[in-house]
C-alpha cells in the first residue's frame, strides 16, 4: 500500500475528495497509489492538501527501492559465483591433509585464490577448515596435558581426523544435493 493511500485513508478522504481538495486529477492520484512516485508540483500539492511533509509521502517508496536493489545484488552475487563442481573440488581438496589439521585449510584456500571463486559457500568451507585447524591442536594438547596415557592421545588424534573427514564428505554430499553446507559456522574467517 502506498504512503499516499495510507495517509488519505487515515484522514477519511476518498480519491475524489482528495482530487477536489488538491486540484490534482483522480487518475493521477490512482497512479500514485498504484506505485508511481510523485514529484515536483504534484508532490508539493498533495503534501499541502493532506497537511503532511513531502518526506511522509515518499518514505515507503524509497525503502521499497532500496530493498529491491539489495535483492537484485544478492541474487546476482550468488548466481554468478556458485559453481557446484568447483565448490565440491574445493571442499574435497581438504581430504589429503585431513590427517594434519594445521594445514588442512591450505589446499581449498589456494584453489579459491587461483580460481577466484569467492562465493559465500567457499568462504564457509575454508572458514570451517581454519576453525578445525585451530581447535584440533587445542583438544590434542588438552588430552596430552591431562596425562591420560598414550592410548587416549592416539584415540583423540584418530577421532579428530575421522571427524574432519566425515565433515568434508558430508558437506560434499549436501553441496551436490542441496547446494548448501550441512556443517558451517555462523561467521567467516575470510
Amino acid at each position: 500500500m502506498s504512503e499516499l493511500k495510507k495517509i488519505r485513508e487515515t484522514k477519511n478522504l476518498t480519491q475524489e475528495e482528495l482530487a477536489e481538495r488538491s486540484g490534482i486529477s483522480v487518475r493521477t492520484i490512482q497512479r500514485i497509489e498504484a506505485g508511481t512516485i510523485p514529484k515536483g508540483y504534484t508532490l508539493k500539492t498533495l503534501a499541502t492538501s493532506l497537511d503532511v511533509s513531502e518526506k511522509d509521502l515518499l518514505i515507503a517508496e524509497i525503502v521499497k527501492e532500496e530493498i529491491k536493489v539489495e535483492e537484485i545484488s544478492l541474487t546476482t552475487e550468488n548466481d554468478d559465483s556458485f559453481n557446484i563442481s568447483l565448490t565440491k573440488i574445493i571442499n574435497l581438496s581438504s581430504l589429503p591433509l585431513a590427517w594434519l589439521p594445521i594445514a588442512n585449510f591450505l589446499p581449498p584456500l589456494l584453489i579459491m585464490l587461483f580460481t577466484k571463486n569467492k562465493s559465500q559457500i567457499v568462504k564457509q568451507i575454508i572458514s570451517l577448515q581454519i576453525f578445525l585447524a585451530i581447535i584440533s591442536p587445542i583438544i590434542f594438547m588438552l588430552i596430552a596435558l591431562l596425562k591420560l596415557g598414550s592410548e587416549s592421545v592416539m584415540v583423540t588424534m584418530i577421532f579428530l581426523v575421522l571427524a574432519n573427514v566425515y565433515i568434508i564428505l558430508r558437506n560434499t554430499y549436501e553441496i551436490d544435493k542441496k547446494k548448501s553446507l550441512r556443517y558451517k559456522l555462523n561467521f567467516n574467517f575470510i
